[in-house]
């Protein structure tokens, strides 16, 4: 019974013809906190969802304190660790919440982060084992953030870092992957090819111009990536509805970014 939970809820979050997807990423609250394009919760959802975002992401605030009752349906994914930036370490991600209380608010799938290579990362390890287990008791849908961090990583952008941190991923029990991207389809690739289970693509502070971030996305997606989970890049961007709606565009339907920056609402 677990096994057709899991996927039947898979597809709220995995476009069930592509099999990719466009999350949004809003958990910075307990990270950074109240940032822009954070305050009004439901508001901001309802401009994703509009956009045709496959899933917003985030704490248990995200549904006690976001959720519309009105507007496009969108899929769930409850984030279960945490740090904030005042803390002692940053880096250091510590369970706050468990899928079971994600099943109570009615998520479609849960994500854990995890930094491979920081001081601490036999806890996290730990932890995602340990999660991804529970997860498939209950036929939840699992996304792991996996990003190489730590003293020994030299760029969290470095393929042979970035290839590692993935495939942790799927051999812990991952359902889909996020991660870093590389700077090129070529490593990129390796990255997919490596990896069991979908990957996509972090967004991480925000890009210089929506073309860059448009032309990142179409060359991961070009070499097997499975989609995007973009916060800031979207939330703070100028017009988010229009901004999902032509990632969408670039992920679903692989429009060129020329061809995505066309498109109006």
């Amino acid at each position: 019974m677990s096994k057709i939970g899991k996927a039947i809820r898979l597809e709220r979050i995995l476009d069930r013809k592509t099999r990719r997807t466009v999350i949004i990423p809003m958990d910075h609250g307990i990270s950074v906190g109240p940032i822009a394009g954070l305050i009004d919760m439901p508001a901001t959802v309802d401009k994703v969802a509009e956009g045709g975002a496959n899933a917003v992401l985030g704490h248990m605030g995200l549904p006690l304190h976001g959720h519309r009752g009105y507007g496009r349906d969108v899929g769930l994914i409850i984030h279960l660790s945490a740090s904030s930036s005042l803390g002692p370490d940053p880096n250091h991600k510590v369970l706050v919440t468990e899928v079971e209380d994600a099943i109570r608010v009615g998520a479609d799938a849960v994500s854990i982060h995890v930094n491979v290579g920081a001081d601490d990362e036999a806890e996290m390890l730990h932890d995602l084992g340990r999660v991804a287990r529970s997860c498939d008791q209950w036929g939840m849908p699992l996304v792991a953030m996996m990003y190489p961090r730590g003293p020994k990583v030299n760029s969290e952008h470095n393929v042979e870092h970035v290839k590692l941190a993935a495939r942790i991923g799927s051999e812990l029990g991952a359902d889909i992957v996020k991660t870093n991207y590389t700077g090129s389809p070529e490593t990129f690739r390796e990255v997919v090819r490596g990896c069991s289970v979908p990957v996509v693509i972090a967004g991480g502070p925000r890009m210089n111009t929506e073309r860059d971030l448009l032309q990142m996305v179409y060359d991961a997606v070009q070499v097997g990536g499975a989609g995007v989970a973009f916060g800031r890049n979207v939330f703070q961007a100028e017009d988010p509805t229009l901004l999902v709606r032509r990632l969408c565009k670039v992920v679903h339907e692989g429009c060129t970014p020329d061809e995505a920056e066309k498109v109006t609402l």
